[in-house]
């Protein structure tokens, strides 16, 4: 398979066919009548349509060219470029088979009121904006937002402005149209990326889903490999991944829970597709979250140009998400809220984590209680499916595709009654490191952070401190000690070797009488 790869290159050409406006049909008739070694010029702004019109229709052999100044015209080799082979590439080819991007306005799944009044509301924030600008904004392609402006145009409620420095079309509101966007925005304030419909989302959810894949032990060790975990709780919490029921880790603070939980991504690993925002009736609901959502390593590195060759900019490509919430969950995080101010929807948290994790942190310490969380989860538990609701009282269902996990340091019998833990499925317990493992842990930490410290030193706070003091070997303490041990190095400048005394400052710190 290819891209298409646009690079710029000075050159003056006679223009033998400018394609200056018109729909796909016209763009594609007044190729096809060229002969393979014609050239095409066309207007800057219509690059986006004229690749891909030639990507849709498969037309090969043809040079562009952007109509420039005076008789003078930019070259743009269209380029068939062979990527079968590339990293990048294989991952746009594998993403553009589950969310193709869609060229002409039916293929988005939305209906034409709500894609028109969104592009009302960018031209109401923002002024004056050319097509290219329109697309970006709301990761469109081209074709589909010249669509919507020849709808806008034909009611009266776009008007073109002046052109650009570069010789780009840009289009504003009129007075009609300033008058529709402003209503529109009293009743949904959403300005973005263009939704995606919930009947793909539900369809694409269900196809990145990880519960199709059974982690085994050696896809476990080595995603562990640079992290400290015992067998025995690998053995425990390996089989639990495979299972399609929540997970509840309980054991004292300290012992490791949720820096696991945060880590289990690692095993699943992989990246997904992230809605910016779905549509429910006409509604739009903001999904992607920057600060839970993370772009894909590989996004980042792309420097392709994204035509119909990738995948729905309507979708982001990030790692799979890991939600955590502790005591500052309430029953109102698990709905989807409305911002009266903004007129805006947002999605819960179950919404924002699907394909991924989501980790109830201290368990029992919410302001809603494990029973009624519990109660939240029976259905969406048993059958991987969950329902919101709209501010107008409108249901609708969501697939419910993620790992869910609990963890408390508390007793799972103080917190609920047998039914419910039974619902649970599989509950691990966290204990104390043995020391050999400890002994391991804290050398790690020294590496980390650039300490060097004797076999001697590791032994006085092993019989010294841990045995004098009566203190269980926590995984948690020899990052925090050797922290508070670099801290004394860095203010009184000295080497950094970890010292008896800097030891016994760093434990005393640490632990109260």
């Amino acid at each position: 398979m290819s891209l298409f790869d646009f690079t710029k290159n000075k050159s003056i050409k006679s223009e033998d066919s400018i394609i200056e406006k018109g729909n796909d049909l016209q763009i594609i008739n007044e190729i096809t009548e060229l002969n393979n070694d014609d050239d095409i010029t066309f207007d800057e702004d219509r690059v986006d349509l004229v690749g891909e019109a030639i990507e849709k229709h498969k037309i090969e052999g043809f040079n562009l060219y952007s109509k420039g100044e005076g008789n003078s015209n930019e070259r743009i080799s269209y380029q068939p470029q062979d990527l079968s082979n590339s990293e990048i590439s294989n991952k746009y080819f594998e993403f553009n088979q589950v969310a193709p991007c869609p060229l002409e306005l039916s293929d988005t799944g939305l209906s034409e009121y709500l894609l028109v009044n969104l592009m009302l509301k960018h031209l109401q924030y923002f002024g004056v904006l050319t097509l290219r600008d329109l697309a970006q904004k709301m990761c469109l392609s081209g074709g589909v937002v010249q669509g919507l402006i020849d709808i806008a145009k034909v009611k009266s409620w776009i008007e073109n402005y002046s052109n650009n420095a570069n010789e780009q079309m840009r289009f504003s509101l009129s007075s009609i149209g300033t008058l529709e966007a402003e209503k529109e925005l009293l009743r949904n304030g959403y300005v973005g990326p263009a939704p995606v419909p919930l009947k793909q989302y539900t369809e694409i959810c269900l196809k990145q889903s990880s519960r199709g894949h059974h982690i085994n032990i050696d896809e476990l060790t080595n995603a562990f490999c640079d992290l400290t975990f015992s067998d025995d709780l690998l053995q425990k919490i390996g089989p639990s991944l495979n299972s399609t029921k929540p997970i509840l880790i309980y054991g004292a603070p300290g012992t490791g829970k949720s820096y696991l939980c945060r880590h289990l991504n690692l095993v699943f690993g992989g990246d997904v597709l992230i809605p910016h925002a779905i549509e429910v009736n006409n509604e739009i609901i903001q999904v992607f979250d920057p600060e839970i959502h993370h772009l894909s390593e590989q996004l980042q590195q792309e420097n392709v140009l994204k035509l119909a060759s990738s995948y729905d900019q309507r979708w982001v490509l990030a790692k799979r998400p890991v939600v955590v919430s502790g005591g500052e969950l309430t029953a109102e995080m698990l709905e989807v809220k409305f911002d009266p101010t903004s007129k805006t929807y947002r999605a819960p948290l179950q919404l924002k984590a699907n394909n991924g994790i989501l980790l109830l942190d201290d368990l029992g310490r919410q302001k809603i209680t494990p029973k009624e969380l519990f109660n939240r989860w029976i259905i969406p538990l048993e059958e991987r499916r969950d329902f919101l609701s709209l501010q107008s009282g409108l249901h609708f269902e969501i697939p419910f595709e993620l790992l869910l996990l609990f963890s408390t340091n508390l007793s799972p019998t103080e917190l609920v009654d047998e039914a419910f833990l039974r619902r649970l499925g599989y509950k691990i317990q966290f204990e104390d490191l043995t020391k050999e493992l400890y002994q391991e842990i804290w050398f790690k930490e020294c590496i980390e952070q650039n300490l060097r410290c004797e076999l001697e030193v590791f032994n006085y706070l092993i019989e010294h401190l841990h045995e004098m003091h009566k203190r269980k070997f926590l995984p948690c303490y020899p990052r925090d000690l050797t922290c508070i041990v670099n801290d004394q190095i860095k203010f009184n400048k000295l080497d950094n070797e970890i010292t008896k005394e800097l030891l016994d400052f760093a434990w005393h710190s640490y632990f109260v009488k």
